[in-house]
């Protein structure tokens, strides 16, 4: 909510960023947290970002992913082995950051309303994120409640996944918190 297509074009490229940051960090032995400046670093540079004239805007996303593949490909084995980042307040292994890149891509790429949508994610994608997803929602709800809404539980996994990550509406379920 509140964002336009720039404004997601901006945190892809800014996120791609941060995984260099972190990726970089961890092959030196050391933890950094993902965003300088905490979320108020994050929301800045979102916003900055989306300002940028739309031909920057798409060689920032161009050249951060480029930079990130580059960088992941040159890893050393100390970065995969490490923990490089402190992402809301817990440590993330650098081998977690493939697959969280992945999932920024796809949600993030269904979240332009182009021709892309979540009916469009990769299955494999769908069955490990809605694992994730579905283990974070459970761990949320009150005790004793450890099973999705009847409605949700009967989605095609896609859509499912949707609703975990507050992208679609299921009639009479509230979305997860």
């Amino acid at each position: 909510p509140g964002w336009s297509r720039a404004h997601v074009l901006a945190h892809l490229a800014a996120n791609a960023e941060r995984f260099v940051r972190i990726v970089a960090a961890a092959g030196r032995g050391e933890t950094v947290v993902q965003y300088e400046g905490g979320a108020e670093g994050r929301a800045a540079g979102i916003e900055s970002g989306a300002r940028l004239p739309g031909s920057a805007l798409l060689d920032w996303v161009r050249a951060s992913a480029a930079e990130l593949e580059a960088t992941l490909g040159a890893a050393p084995d100390a970065a995969w082995n490490g923990e490089g980042a402190a992402v809301a307040g817990a440590r993330i292994p650098v081998a977690d950051v493939p697959f969280r890149r992945w999932r920024e891509v796809e949600v993030h790429h269904a979240d332009l309303g182009l021709s892309y949508g979540h009916g469009d994610w990769p299955a494999r994608f769908v069955r490990e994120e809605l694992q994730v997803q579905e283990m974070r929602v459970l761990s949320r709800s009150s005790m004793g409640l450890t099973r999705l809404p009847a409605a949700v539980v009967a989605l095609p996994p896609h859509e499912r996944l949707a609703w975990m990550l507050g992208r679609h509406e299921v009639a009479g379920v509230a979305p997860p918190e």
